[in-house]
């Protein structure tokens, strides 16, 4: 096997890593919240019935924003609904998932769980603009933020939440593009109600940070027409334009789903390519930036026959995927494919938190364990801050249907701001290790501090309720810094996490 080279140098670098990079997703929807997040009488849970086991885990996991309360669940979304006291809360159909939602948890209680979490996690507030509009998303901003002394305010401090929310990241709907959507509209239709909502929300607040809808995916026949419009009517309203992703094996192309994160950096680098467009059109000097606000691998050809066979039940196991040393590794592809624009991308949110295509699975009165995908976005929260390197790797390929040929090697690299260097890395290769060689100029770096790795000789293996620490990474042999020169064998179908100092 040829050996996969790059070279690192501090002079040439993508940008600063913002932690929003590590976010994540909480809607209602399945058990993600009920049983997932909150489930009052569990042996672990608190007073305000948060599973205790599930926040140790979120706290390891490193989530920063997290976006609530959908998703699809959010385009028919009532904000009031979700306050005041629990028992007088109304029940409505949920018409996005075909559950009943109960309200038990709300606006207040998410808030706390985050709180809970540590003052890392901050709030991505969705905002229904299918059924609802600017006067409803006026609404919830005076009840969430402003201090006091008026109606909306003083009733929140009624319901117990003194203090105002600080929610500054807000989401101008989801994927309004998509005929699936409650309320769907054309991009002209969108466009000017997310323009008008912008402006009216900036009135309150000139510091609130908005994302417009983008796409729901890049295979979206309105793709790049869609944020061009919508971009013409919000450019100098919106801070981000959101992208969707979600990537399974179909149709059992092994080698394409290898290779998904090729997908996801030309849909950021068509995106860029169409914001800056608006951009140089509008005369504008500004940038918008990319929020990544749903990513994840999804066997998503399972849903609809899920979803349809229901019958409004309360919080039913929907969507929970259980994933494999393969699913990780493509993961870990795609955190590294982020990482690689962290320039752009700012905001990104693994979608979701517990249960629904998570990281984090429970069970209901038992525990909660993490899934092989844990370990990756842990792993790249923990160590992937500071400034991203350049990496452009000199990989031997391999052929794939969907892109082509594929580089084995997918990488990239954060120096913190300590001086110290993280690199990571995935050998897309199922059948055999790839030598791994890299310069180091200008770093001052001198030693191997870990090289941890996430692979395993049966690529399906999985944790599960009975085996809920099958997979877990492990130390790599053999990876030597010598001067400038860094060496190292990368399993088959790993993900590898190369720490230097």
């Amino acid at each position: 096997m040829r050996t996969a080279r790059f070279t690192l140098d501090p002079a040439f670098t993508v940008g600063t890593v913002d932690p929003r990079l590590f976010g994540s997703f909480v809607e209602h929807l399945g058990r993600c919240v009920y049983t997932g997040v909150f489930e009052p009488g569990h042996p672990t849970a608190d007073a305000d019935g948060i599973r205790g086991d599930v926040l140790d885990l979120v706290r390891e996991l490193g989530v920063t924003a997290v976006r609530y309360p959908g998703g699809n669940f959010v385009s028919g979304y009532r904000w009031e609904d979700s306050v005041g006291p629990a028992e007088e809360r109304p029940r409505r159909l949920d018409l996005a998932w075909r559950s009943t939602e109960t309200n038990r948890f709300g606006l207040s209680e998410f808030i706390s769980f985050l709180r809970k979490i540590g003052p890392q996690a901050e709030p991505m507030m969705a905002l229904n603009l299918g059924t609802r509009g600017v006067a409803e998303a006026l609404q919830l901003q005076e009840y969430a933020n402003h201090p006091g002394g008026t109606a909306l305010s003083d009733l929140r401090v009624e319901h117990g939440d003194k203090d105002p929310f600080g929610i500054r990241l807000w989401c101008l709907g989801n994927e309004m593009d998509g005929p699936w959507q409650t309320g769907h509209k054309t991009a002209a239709e969108y466009g000017r109600i997310a323009a008008e909502t912008a402006r009216a929300m900036r009135q309150i607040d000139p510091g609130v940070q908005l994302v417009a809808c983008g796409s729901s995916g890049r295979s979206m026949p309105t793709f790049a027409e869609w944020e061009a419009t919508v971009l013409q009517e919000t450019y100098d309203l919106v801070d981000h334009i959101s992208l969707h992703a979600y990537y399974e094996p179909l149709d059992g192309d092994v080698d394409s789903f290898l290779a998904s994160a090729v997908d996801m950096e030309t849909f950021i680098e068509d995106v860029v390519a169409t914001c800056d467009h608006v951009g140089a059109r509008l005369k504008s000097r500004k940038k918008v930036n990319l929020s990544f606000d749903e990513w994840n691998v999804w066997y998503m050809s399972r849903t609809q026959e899920q979803v349809s066979a229901l019958d409004w039940p309360e919080a039913p196991r929907l969507l929970e995927d259980n994933y494999s040393v393969m699913d990780a590794v493509v993961l870990g592809s795609l955190l590294i494919a982020l990482l690689r624009h962290a320039d752009r991308v700012t905001v990104a949110c693994l979608a979701q938190l517990v249960n629904v295509i998570a990281p984090i699975m429970t069970e209901p009165g038992g525990p909660a364990w993490r899934q092989t995908t844990f370990f990756p976005f842990a792993q790249a929260s923990r160590y992937g801050r500071g400034e991203v390197l350049d990496v452009r790797v000199d990989s031997p390929t391999y052929a794939t249907a969907k892109y082509g040929e594929a580089d084995l090697l997918h990488a990239t690299a954060v120096r913190g701001e300590d001086g110290t260097v993280t690199v990571f890395a995935v050998n897309r290769s199922r059948t055999g290790p790839l030598p791994l060689d890299v310069a180091l100029n200008g770093l001052g770096l001198t030693s191997v501090v870990e090289h941890s790795v996430l692979a395993d000789a049966d690529p399906d293996a999985r944790n599960t309720l009975t085996e809920p620490e099958r997979v877990v990474p492990h130390a790599a042999e053999g990876t030597t810094l010598d001067g400038s020169r860094l060496t190292s064998v990368l399993e088959p179908l790993s993900w590898n996490v190369i720490r230097l100092a």
